[in-house]
């Protein structure tokens, strides 16, 4: 085990505009209220306004709400416009929203639900909001992956990308948490020669949220079961993204995860992916293809020539 990283060890964050979508529950709502209490001004994007507004409520500090679906492109283009029309800077975007396991289903524009949201709609968001980091030293990008990216037979499959010919939900799940990983090391490959803004990502282990709701019937029987026994709270599994998001120690590309048996819970500390989230080939192909899905274009960076993030 390393030394424990706790709350206290989160600097001051007075004066940082922190971004964290999905923050009205579960990892994202601990992410923000901790980030809140240590003085940042914390923007909650999230799909339901009202229950923004009640999240925003339980936590102390400077804390606004605002609207961001990200199952719709336009929803997120809005959302984009709306902080770029209030604030001049972010210091911290936090991509923490997500989907896990639904029976199938599609965004408004057509995406399989989970690679929609938790990939496309995080990309575009970057994507949009890029120019309001790039100028803020010290600024970052927190994507959240998952352990599921390892499951036996996770991929991105290129030839049906949005399971047109056969769904399955797990797959499909690891599909969007690989993507996350392989999204965040090209980020931050274009990023380096900016040397400004870094591209981090991070993970829970397994952590007590509302996501379970779409697990399969199975998987939900057990749940109560053995969750207690290898899971963490919804506090300890935001710790990797906080301390991706601001121990001054943290480097682009690094991966942030609980440090007991098999990743599931413990302190957060730098953890390792799947050798395939590190194909630098694969990377630069999601990305090609995400540009494409969602119609945006990053600005002002390119792909740097330097060796894979590891």
């Amino acid at each position: 085990m390393t030394e424990k990283w706790t709350e206290r060890d989160i600097p001051d964050q007075k004066g940082r505009v922190a971004v964290v979508t999905g923050a009205n529950t579960g990892l994202g709502f601990e992410t923000a209220r901790a980030l809140a209490e240590r003085g940042a001004t914390v923007v909650l994007a999230v799909r339901d306004v009202e229950k923004g507004k009640k999240a925003a409520a339980r936590i102390s500090g400077d804390v606004g709400v605002l609207a961001l679906d990200l199952t719709s492109l336009e929803s997120v283009r809005d959302a984009a416009a709306e902080l770029h029309a209030t604030h001049d800077s972010i210091d911290l975007l936090i991509n923490n929203a997500g989907v896990m396991m639904p029976p199938k289903q599609t965004t408004r524009d057509g995406f399989e639900l989970q690679f929609g949201t938790n990939h496309l709609g995080h990309f575009a968001l970057t994507g949009l909001l890029l120019d309001l980091l790039l100028p803020v030293p010290g600024s970052r990008v927190v994507t959240v992956s998952s352990i599921a990216h390892r499951t036996g037979g996770a991929a991105i499959h290129f030839d049906d990308l949005q399971w047109d010919r056969s769904y399955d939900r797990t797959a499909a799940y690891a599909q969007s948490k690989l993507a996350n990983l392989l999204f965040a090391y090209e980020l931050q490959r274009r990023l380096a020669p900016r040397g400004t803004t870094v591209s981090v990502a991070a993970h829970p282990g397994l952590a007590s949220t509302e996501l379970v709701r779409d697990l399969p019937a199975a998987m939900r029987l057990i749940a109560p079961v053995i969750g207690p026994l290898v899971s963490q709270s919804a506090a300890g599994g935001a710790l990797p993204s906080l301390r991706a998001a601001t121990d001054p120690a943290v480097l682009g590309g690094q991966y942030y995860g609980p440090d007991g048996r098999s990743e599931f819970r413990g302190n957060p500390h730098v953890v390792s992916s799947s050798p395939q989230s590190y194909d630098g080939t694969l990377q630069q192909r999601l990305w090609t293809v995400s540009e494409d899905l969602t119609g945006v274009k990053f600005p002002e960076i390119q792909p740097a020539l330097v060796e894979q993030v590891k």
